[in-house]
């Protein structure tokens, strides 16, 4: 069945500034500006008077109604980015081989070294996505911390360092090993 019409709101925090031209979505805030190009959904993006976006959508089925909620996460996401930044922490798992990790600055970004996974001699690079940095924790041994303003491109960078260290042909029951995220959030806490 479809509806006619559906729709959805999403308030703007103080501090952040929404624009929005043909769907392409500009956010900024204390923390940088995040663009976000929406072009290929089907949906209205309107700036309501009273600091909110409204989501609007006409003849929808349920997939594609299911639009709505997918766009204002996404433009949640940006708002939050801007505002408070992601943060990302991974820890090396191993059993024997002690795995290396060095972070090596290029003029287009950082990029994270691996070596000796599971006693092997090839090095593994990994580059982060833009606006990603990386640094190696301080207080807890062998953890990196991930941070940035866009959330894709922060999880992203963690899922592709995740899956660099995956163990091919051997039993994954037993041979545990990697770098696997164990902690995520906001950079700057909330204080309450």
């Amino acid at each position: 069945m479809k509806d006619i019409y559906k729709d959805d709101e999403l308030p703007i925090p103080e501090g952040v500034l929404v624009s929005v031209k043909s769907r392409i979505v500009r956010v900024k805030g204390p923390r940088g500006e995040l663009t976000k190009n929406l072009r290929h959904v089907d949906l209205e993006i309107q700036i309501v008077k009273s600091r909110k976006l409204r989501f609007i959508v006409w003849h929808a089925t349920r997939k594609h109604a299911a639009t709505i909620r997918t766009v204002r996460s996404i433009i949640n996401n940006m708002m939050n980015g801007v505002m408070r930044g992601f943060e990302y922490k991974m820890r090396y798992a191993y059993a024997h081989f002690p795995i290396g990790v060095n972070i090596v600055e290029h003029d287009d970004g950082p990029e994270v070294e691996i070596r000796n996974f599971l006693g092997e001699r090839i090095v593994r690079r990994v580059k982060m996505l833009p606006g990603v940095g990386i640094k190696i924790s301080t207080t807890q041994k062998d953890e990196l911390i991930l941070f940035g303003n866009d959330l894709e491109n922060v999880s992203q960078s963690a899922a592709s360092i995740q899956q660099s260290t995956a163990v091919k042909n051997k039993d994954i029951r037993k041979f545990l090993d990697g770098i696997y995220v164990s902690e995520r959030g906001f950079l700057v806490k909330e204080t309450a």
